[in-house]
């Protein structure tokens, strides 16, 4: 009787391994039509779709190149970058040859801003990942303290740059002579040599620095310094000028917003003289979609004091917005708009205070993997609030800038800016109405 049953047993037993190939088999099956699922919804324009099928699994299978791979490509396409990052770094741990990995990691450590983490890849993979290093672009236009490394650590950057070029009108004075009176029925006005328009050739200097102390997950410190001297030639050495700027505050951040409050000083030099300083608060708001959007806001309050002229004292409040898309061949376009006043300190000189409103667009388009063409042209008119004394007429200015350059990056940490900028402030006195030309090749060495 035990005979029989032991027979009867054995089929079964040989069947076992059968079945459990079968099970992995189609668990196997079922796990790679999960990826090609993921994969076509990627490609279909739904990746917060492939993200929200894959995110259940990738406790279960995170160390699964293929499985890692699709991750990485729906977390980046949904905008996860974070995740992304993670993902393939998994990836390049698994497979340390794998360049397309290397590339798609870079391209997600560029996204949150981790420059550290990409200098760490192999520089083909740098080079691949974008064709202009967007995080040094992006300075040219909008100033703002260093995101934390994507570890959450502190930071501490900075640069120098030496200007080399011929300013058309260093003191912006005005192109004639003589200029038309600002009241009907009189003669023209004869200014002063002295007061014309001049041209020199500069050579400027510019040492920067700015970091991040990280104290927790949302707050941090924050500062920076310049330094920036400036020397004319061609007999225009009374021109010469020296400025320096600081600030300092503190930052808070949750998820994608962060508020940033500083204290700020500038210090303005002209032939040795101190002709300016200023001293205020900024108070910031920034909203980062992620690696690549930006949207900030901004409320300036400060004081500028001229020591020579106290009577042009004034206390100055800004508001302002501005809105920054990096796109992911590394081209830049960005946009903003400010409006505030300048109310003087002392009575009865309203014709030295004015109300501003202006805006400013601009970007860079990517032509190379280290080459890019950018353009900047800003906008703002000024309304004085009284008839200026001397010349009986109250002082409308519409000011216009205009810059146009092509930005080489040689080698890592190295820029060459060529760049043409242009300046026309259209004025109801014609003694403050000029326009102004500056051709310039900066060198600028990150550190």
């Amino acid at each position: 009787m035990g005979i029989v049953r032991l027979s009867c047993r054995r089929p079964l037993l040989r069947l076992v391994p059968v079945l459990l190939g079968l099970a992995l088999a189609a668990g196997a099956a079922h796990a790679d039509a999960l990826l090609d699922r993921a994969a076509a919804l990627v490609q279909g324009g739904a990746a917060r779709e492939a993200f929200d099928l894959l995110d259940p699994l990738e406790a279960a299978r995170a160390g699964d190149p293929a499985f890692d791979a699709a991750m990485g490509h729906a977390a980046h396409a949904a905008g996860q970058y974070s995740r992304a990052v993670l993902a393939w770094e998994r990836v390049v741990a698994a497979q340390p040859d794998d360049m397309a990995a290397q590339v798609a990691l870079a391209r997600a450590l560029y996204a949150v801003g981790d420059q550290r983490g990409v200098l760490a890849l192999s520089e083909r993979a740098r080079a691949l990942g974008i064709p202009v290093d967007a995080a040094l672009s992006i300075d040219q236009f909008l100033v703002s303290y260093d995101r934390a490394a994507s570890e959450g650590g502190s930071t501490l950057k900075g640069y120098a740059e030496l200007a080399l070029g011929h300013d058309s009108n260093v003191n912006a004075g005005p192109a004639s002579m003589l200029l038309p009176s600002p009241v009907p029925g009189t003669p023209a006005w004869t200014l002063a040599p002295s007061a014309l328009a001049r041209s020199s050739d500069f050579l400027a200097a510019l040492v920067a620095v700015r970091g991040r102390y990280v104290l927790d997950s949302r707050w941090s410190l924050v500062g920076a310094a310049a330094g920036t001297p400036r020397r004319n030639e061609g007999g225009a050495g009374a021109f010469d000028s020296d400025q320096f700027d600081a600030s300092a505050g503190v930052a808070w951040r949750s998820e994608r917003h962060e508020l940033i409050v500083q204290g700020q000083g500038s210090y303005y030099a002209l032939d040795g003289t101190r002709l300016r300083t200023i001293g205020g608060v900024l108070g910031e708001w920034i909203y980062r979609f992620d690696g690549f959007r930006q949207w900030g806001s901004f409320l300036q309050s400060a004081r500028l004091h001229y020591p020579t002229q106290p009577l042009r004292d004034v206390q100055r409040t800004v508001l302002g917005t501005s809105y920054a898309h990096v796109f992911r061949d590394g081209s830049l376009a960005y946009a903003g708009l400010h409006g505030g006043r300048e109310e003087p300190d002392a009575a009865g000189v309203d014709y030295l205070g004015h109300r501003l409103v202006g805006a400013r667009a601009g970007g860079q388009l990517a032509l190379a993997r280290n080459w890019a063409l950018f353009a900047n042209l800003d906008w703002e008119r000024r309304r004085y609030g009284a008839a200026d004394p001397f010349f009986a007429v109250v002082r409308r200015d519409r000011q216009v800038n205009a810059s146009l350059g092509v930005s080489w990056i040689p080698a890592t940490a190295w820029r060459v800016t060529p760049q043409w900028t242009g300046t026309h402030n259209d004025s109801t006195l014609p003694v403050s109405e000029y326009r102004r030309r500056i051709w310039s090749v900066t060198v600028r060495r990150e550190f």
